[in-house]
């Protein structure tokens, strides 16, 4: 159906003259008539009767008017929904509990006026880079090392230097420490269990484990965060690694503690990943933000990755 005769129909309904509905869509009084009639051939009846004072809805052109009226309403949310700066800046922070997820959250309150739809996509990097390129989400975060692939159209900027913290029980021979430094963590248990093995992720603990002698132990079932931390507040040798700015809650009995890691720091880098010609607006403001917001490395020495490893992971012996 032509929504600009049913626009033009329910404007001459509402005028009661085409002359004046005309006037109102700026358009001249011939074409009212054509579209109307137009209308009036598609439906296979008469919408109006012309009469001396103007234009009266017949029977039918009653019945008709409260949908065409629905019709224009339905047009106009579709057009909302896809017209940059009217429908929601769709973003994936890859997880709620890292520190994606908390700046995202900052920026809301900051501009809680600009809608966001939030979500986290169970993708590496290659697959968050396809989304974005395909148009399924604005933007994600994700690093990206010297050597990845970027089609044409995607932009990247680094706005995370993420260091890394130690979460540990009371009973661990490194609880009371005020910092760790990365060598100190060989012979101790790194467990993250379900540590992903694509991409990425597992370049980089695979790069930071060479590189300090650390192992780290991936083997075991996957029970979710709450079950980790009770697993290691009960522990005299489990430790994890966690960034800095993620976000986890516990019992106060567990009496964990979050250790810093320097010495140098190890630090993973995030980075925005956007279309090039997404003209939302939002995305711009959301991309200023994080500059602002993007603090430089930790004061310290800092260890970064090379990116050269292949994707692998040491897994420690079940005890």
């Amino acid at each position: 159906m032509d929504l600009e005769a049913v626009r033009t129909f329910v404007t001459v309904a509402e005028a009661g003259q085409f002359q004046e509905a005309a006037a109102d869509l700026s358009i001249t009084q011939q074409a009212v008539s054509k579209r109307i009639a137009t209308l009036e051939r598609d439906l296979d009846v008469r919408l109006f009767t012309r009469t001396a004072r103007g234009a009266r809805l017949t029977i039918d052109g009653q019945a008709f008017l409260p949908h065409a009226r629905e019709l224009l309403r339905v047009a106009e949310r579709a057009d909302a929904s896809v017209r940059p700066g009217r429908r929601a800046l769709r973003i994936d922070v890859v997880n709620r509990r890292i520190v994606t997820a908390g700046l995202v959250q900052d920026f809301y309150r900051m501009r809680p006026e600009i809608e966001l739809d939030v979500l986290t996509l169970d993708a590496d990097i290659d697959g968050a880079i396809a989304a974005v390129e395909a148009g399924t989400i604005d933007a994600t975060f994700h690093a990206v090392p010297p050597q990845q692939h970027l089609p044409e159209a995607i932009r990247t900027a680094r706005v995370i230097d993420e260091p890394h913290q130690l979460l540990i029980g009371p009973r661990h021979p490194l609880a009371n420490a005020r910092a760790i430094a990365p060598g100190q963590l060989g012979g101790h248990r790194i467990w993250m269990p379900g540590l992903d093995a694509r991409g990425e992720v597992a370049v980089y603990y695979d790069e930071l484990a060479t590189a300090f002698g650390i192992t780290i132990d991936v083997v075991g079932p996957v029970f979710g965060n709450e079950a980790l931390l009770a697993e290691i507040a009960d522990s005299s040798d489990l430790a994890t690694l966690v960034g800095e700015g993620s976000r986890y809650l516990w019992p106060d009995s567990y009496d964990l503690r979050r250790i810093p890691v320097r010495d140098p720091a190890p630090v993973y880098p995030m980075s925005l990943i956007w279309r090039d010609d997404n003209p939302h607006p939002a995305l711009i403001e959301l991309r200023r933000y994080l500059d602002s917001r993007r603090a430089g490395p930790p004061d310290t020495d800092v260890w970064v990755p090379t990116w050269e490893q292949p994707p692998r992971c040491r897994a420690a012996p079940r005890s």
